[in-house]
């Protein structure tokens, strides 16, 4: 049974952290693209870092560069989002998408919530 379950979704002040998780299961995890995605409310879901499958690679929205990492371990079926300096409009439903040429499977969202 495929399941990506994200956690370390909250309540922060602006400026703080939060390290949002993905622990993968049903899948070879290693072979597949991690992205995650926000979507706020009243708005589309946006693209927020992508990570290769190795984790040699990596990408983000202009919106998280310098701000959000995102890292992998493969040995651990797990994808990793570090936001730091948080701001209020990043305030979304954080989502772990992991995909291939083939497949393409979601997490159920984790809340990140930012106050000014």
């Amino acid at each position: 049974q495929v399941q990506l379950v994200e956690s370390g979704g909250g309540l922060v002040q602006a400026g703080g952290s939060l390290r949002l998780s993905c622990a993968v299961s049903g899948f070879t995890f290693s072979s597949y693209y991690i992205i995650w995605y926000r979507q706020a409310p009243g708005k589309e879901r946006q693209l927020v870092a992508q990570i290769t499958t190795g984790g040699v690679r990596s990408n983000y929205a202009d919106s998280a560069k310098g701000r959000f990492t995102i890292s992998r371990d493969n040995a651990k079926n797990t994808v990793y989002l570090q936001m730091n300096s948080l701001k209020p409009e990043d305030t979304a439903v954080y989502y772990c998408n992991a995909q291939n040429w083939a497949y393409a499977y979601w997490g159920q969202g984790t809340q990140v919530t930012v106050s000014s």
